[in-house]
């Protein structure tokens, strides 16, 4: 298959036409100053495991992640789908036919970010998207990584991006320096052929590297995800916040953006149902269980961990694989 990938092609599939425009469109998806095998991210203590979505047309749902991020479809039932590669569940979709689509100003998902393990990986997916003429909403260099903005067809936010090398991050008094300057298209694009589609499936390496959120009040969720949950502060700006584990750019992102304010979740509408972080030893997890328990959070046992709920609804399982 011939590929007309040109700087034109992509500016019109991220609605933009300009560099720059697309640049500010990812700084509005991660909350950052315009201008300014498993990886890393998996090799920490804690690390985002799978995402559950619920979502009401299931078909439509599935056949996008199977066709654009380039997930295998392991199971699939009038009820649910459960999606991955080389063998690990990455994301579940439950069918809620009769569900209102979530609206953007609750609290809940803002976006799943998935992880290439190169930027190789990265460039073949871009090639596939533009072959495929699959909409974009954004794409910048954030200092610590290169990423592309889209969004599913009921509107779940995603990110496709692949990481510098953790030596290249700079950090300053605990906080790490990223940006959303323009994506450097063609140096990207030099790794592979841009005449040729070759990205049949996602890399078996491919991971969810981080969840981003809608959240109420920031500083309560900083509490919860922080204080309760035991993950790191990594940066603060501008009505967001982001944390990791093992000094990770971040695990988390979380925003108030849309939802400042924001109640309970309704938890009959669509969007984000669960996602997992993985604990890397068992020790952790007890300690982790510990720890919620503790700081008052609602707990729930499950057969390999823990359920906790945050303060708008968004349940977070703890868990040991």
């Amino acid at each position: 298959m011939t590929v007309d990938l040109t700087r034109r092609t992509l500016l019109q599939l991220a609605g933009a036409t300009s560099l720059a425009m697309a640049a500010a469109a990812a700084a509005r998806a991660e909350g950052l100053p315009q201008g300014g095998g498993p990886t890393y991210a998996s090799r920490t203590p804690m690390r985002v495991g799978m995402v559950t979505l619920r979502v009401k047309n299931l078909d439509k749902v599935a056949d996008y992640y199977r066709d654009v991020i380039g997930l295998t479809v392991k199971e699939r039932s009038a009820t649910a789908a459960t999606l991955g590669t080389a063998g690990v569940t990455l994301l579940v979709l439950e069918a809620r036919p009769e569900a209102a689509i979530e609206p953007r100003n609750a609290a809940g998902l803002y976006h799943t970010a998935f992880l290439m393990p190169s930027r190789k990986d990265l460039a073949r997916w871009l090639v596939h998207a533009a072959s495929h003429r699959v909409p974009l909403s954004g794409f910048a260099d954030h200092l610590v990584s290169e990423s592309v903005y889209l969004d599913d067809p009921e509107g779940n936010g995603i990110e496709i991006y692949a990481d510098r090398d953790p030596s290249q991050w700079q950090w300053s008094e605990g906080s790490v320096k990223m940006a959303s300057d323009e994506l450097n298209i063609p140096d990207l694009l030099s790794l592979t052929n841009t005449r040729v589609a070759d990205y049949a499936k996602a890399p078996d390496g491919l991971r969810v590297g981080h969840m981003h959120l809608r959240v109420g009040d920031l500083a309560e969720a900083e509490r919860f995800y922080h204080g309760t949950v035991g993950l790191d502060p990594t940066r603060r700006r501008g009505g967001a916040a982001f944390l990791s584990s093992g000094r990770y750019h971040h695990h988390l992102g979380m925003n108030v953006w849309q939802s400042q304010g924001a109640g309970q979740r309704d938890d009959q509408t669509t969007g984000l149902a669960w996602f997992s972080l993985v604990m890397a030893k068992q020790d952790i997890l007890a300690a982790q269980e510990e720890r919620l328990r503790k700081g008052g959070a609602q707990v729930t046992a499950l057969a390999n961990g823990v359920e906790a709920v945050d303060p708008w609804g968004t349940r977070v399982r703890l868990v040991r694989v």
